[in-house]
C-alpha cells in the first residue's frame, strides 16, 4: 500500500502532528452551537492556559472522562471529593485553581442557560450570531484578542467565570467558529466559510 502525501495547505500552527492536523482540519473554526461541546472548549481553553493546546489535546479523552463528558450539571455539583479525585488524575492537568475554576465556570453556565435559553445564544450573540470572518495572510496577521472577546470576556468574569481572559476566550471563539482565522491560503478557510 502507498502512502499518499497530504500536501494541502493549512494554517502554520497545525505542525505535522496528526492529532493537531486531524484536530484543524476537523473541528478547529467550525461553527458550533452545542452548549455541551461549548463548555467543553470553554474548560479545556482555561486548562490551556500557560500550556500548548497541543498537550490539552493529548489530555482530551482522559478530561472528557474525568469530567464526566462535559456534563455541566454533573460538574456543577462536585464537591471536594470530586475535587480532589481531579487532583489525582494524571490524565489532566492537576492545578487546583483551574480545576475549582470548572467546577466555579459550570455553576455560572447554568446560570447562563437559565438566563439566556442556552450558552449558545449567549456566547454567540457577542458576535451578533454569524462567523466573522477575517482575511489574515498568514499566522502573525492574527490578534491574540478582539474587542469581542474583551466584551465577551469581561462579561462572563461579571458572572462569576475564571480563567476566561480576552486570550482565552479569543481561542475559545476560533475553536467554537465564531471566528473564521483560518489564514485565507489554508484549505479549510474557504470550507468554513
Amino acid at each position: 500500500m502507498v502512502m499518499v502525501e497530504d500536501k494541502r495547505k493549512r494554517c502554520d500552527w497545525s505542525g505535522t502532528d496528526p492529532l493537531y492536523m486531524t484536530y484543524h482540519d476537523t473541528e478547529w473554526g467550525v461553527p458550533l452551537h452545542d452548549d455541551v461541546k461549548l463548555f467543553e472548549f470553554l474548560i479545556l481553553e482555561g486548562a490551556q492556559a500557560g500550556l500548548s493546546w497541543l498537550t490539552i489535546l493529548r489530555k482530551r479523552e482522559n478530561y472528557r472522562a474525568a469530567f464526566d463528558n462535559f456534563d455541566p450539571i454533573k460538574v456543577a455539583n462536585y464537591g471536594e471529593n470530586e475535587i480532589e479525585r481531579l487532583l489525582g488524575d494524571e490524565g489532566i492537568v492537576r492545578n487546583k485553581l483551574k480545576i475549582r475554576s470548572a467546577v466555579k465556570n459550570a455553576q455560572a453556565y447554568l446560570r447562563i442557560q437559565k438566563e439566556f435559553g442556552s450558552f449558545d445564544s449567549y456566547s454567540w450573540s457577542f458576535v451578533n450570531g454569524a462567523t466573522i470572518d477575517d482575511h489574515f495572510e498568514t499566522m502573525s496577521d492574527v490578534p491574540a484578542n478582539t474587542l469581542a472577546s474583551e466584551a465577551l470576556s469581561k462579561d462572563l468574569k461579571a458572572r462569576g467565570f475564571k480563567f476566561v481572559g480576552p486570550t482565552i476566550i479569543y481561542a475559545l471563539m476560533q475553536a467554537s467558529g465564531m471566528v473564521n482565522n483560518h489564514i485565507v491560503s489554508c484549505f479549510r478557510y474557504e470550507e468554513v466559510r
